[in-house]
């Protein structure tokens, strides 16, 4: 495994700092970097217009093709598009498509320069968008008009190239994710009985399943155990607030784990996959006294996982389990592609089942009720677009089968 490491090309290499980004603040002084040739980052941080109201600006580079908006009244918090609001008890999910896509439009100079990358590096293209204003702006879902000149055609973002989030990690680093390679080994998992079947996914695989929180934990702290751990899984209910006293998973609160030292991961670098409701989201952590988004990716990226596969909304119906077990399937069953380009397949995979942007569906048919067949054609699509992922975006995972051998499966 660390023979693949070595290998790895460097995500970042030094730049002068004649054309570093600049303007974006004191914690990106790392990035007087230049990335590697195929590679953009767009970062967005919160700042307040000129009349005061909270919002973002960003920047994106990639080479000499750069980006740069200040805030302004289109770069407001939207607090309307954030996919943490497709529930079953909440806004229409065409509502929340239309939103993204209204949000979207907004964004001209960002779409433009996505286009110009595009049309420059083609299917090469990784983007990775660091986003530290907690606003939960859907990215995977940002619409990209077609770019006729260069032929290149629309859709959504995280459908369309692959797509790598990131936050600052508070360990002192503040920098972009640094290769990790191969997370390979056997499974370590966490099942709340709702979610047993989740286990299934890992038949194939050597794989150690705790069905109580505190074993699960003990496992992830036993360095003893010298196989390595490839994949980290929680299957979970996960609650979500305003405060980082409301972050739970399985019950056991957000300050609870923070105060384990899951050695495991520092070890191994393994993914970590969080199965469970609004899993990605973050607060502001201010009632603790710092100006720090604080969230369970944070968290287990700076316990030294190797990536982060976590959800931006509510997981728990049986579309949302279905999904997520067969994205898993996919991630496992292709040890050979990078996670984020499983997961920009599986988006395009739902986009397809979906079918045209052009045809939304309406909230409501002409005799007046409710198109329920429509909605839930919407909330499955989705569905598939709150999975996100945090880390390198090279990272791949290579699990080990029962008899201790490197698995070469297929995506199913």
């Amino acid at each position: 495994m660390d023979s693949v490491r070595r290998e790895l090309p460097s995500l970042l290499h030094l730049r002068t700092p004649s054309d570093a980004p600049v303007g974006m603040g004191s914690v990106d002084a790392r990035l007087h970097e230049r990335l590697e040739d195929g590679y953009a980052v767009l970062r967005v941080i919160r700042a307040a217009g000129a009349d005061g109201r909270d919002g973002y600006r960003f920047r994106g580079w990639c080479g000499d093709l750069s980006v740069a908006c200040a805030p302004g009244p289109t770069r407001l918090t939207a607090p309307a598009v954030g996919l943490g609001n497709l529930t079953q008890r909440g806004l229409y999910p065409s509502e929340i498509l239309r939103g993204i896509q209204h949000w979207s439009g907004n964004q001209g100079e960002l779409a433009s320069w996505i286009n110009s990358v595009r049309a420059r590096h083609g299917d090469t293209l990784r983007l990775i968008v660091w986003d530290d204003t907690g606003y939960e702006l859907p990215w995977e879902a940002f619409w990209v008009p077609p770019d006729q000149e260069h032929g290149l055609p629309g859709g959504l973002l995280g459908a369309l190239l692959v797509l790598s989030r990131w936050t600052t990690v508070h360990d002192g680093s503040q920098g972009l994710p640094r290769p990790t390679g191969e997370c390979h080994g056997s499974v370590l998992s966490y099942l709340h009985r709702d979610m047993a079947g989740d286990s299934d996914v890992f038949a194939p695989y050597l794989h150690r399943t705790h069905p109580e929180m505190t074993s699960f934990l003990h496992a992830l702290d036993a360095t003893e155990q010298k196989d390595p751990t490839g994949l980290v899984y929680l299957g979970c209910h996960g609650t979500y607030g305003d405060a980082v006293m409301s972050l739970t998973l399985a019950e056991r609160t957000w300050a609870e784990y923070n105060s384990e030292d899951m050695r495991v991961l520092g070890r191994d670098r393994s993914l970590v996959c969080l199965n469970a409701c609004h899993s990605g989201r973050f607060v502001n952590n201010v009632g603790q006294g710092e100006n720090a988004l604080r969230g369970f990716a944070e968290l287990f990226l700076r316990k030294g996982a190797g990536g982060c596969i976590v959800t931006a909304g509510e997981v728990g119906d049986h579309d949302a389990r279905v999904l997520i077990q067969r994205l898993m399937r996919q991630v496992a069953g292709r040890p050979d592609l990078p996670v984020p380009e499983s997961l920009r397949s599986f988006r395009a995979g739902a986009l397809g089942d979906f079918g045209s942007l052009a045809a939304i569906p309406r909230t409501r048919n002409d005799d007046g009720r409710v198109d329920a067949v429509g909605q839930k054609r919407v909330m499955r699509l989705l569905y598939a677009f709150t999975f996100q992922y945090y880390g390198h975006p090279l990272t791949t995972l290579r699990l080990v089968t029962e008899k201790g051998h490197s698995a070469w499966g297929e995506g199913s």
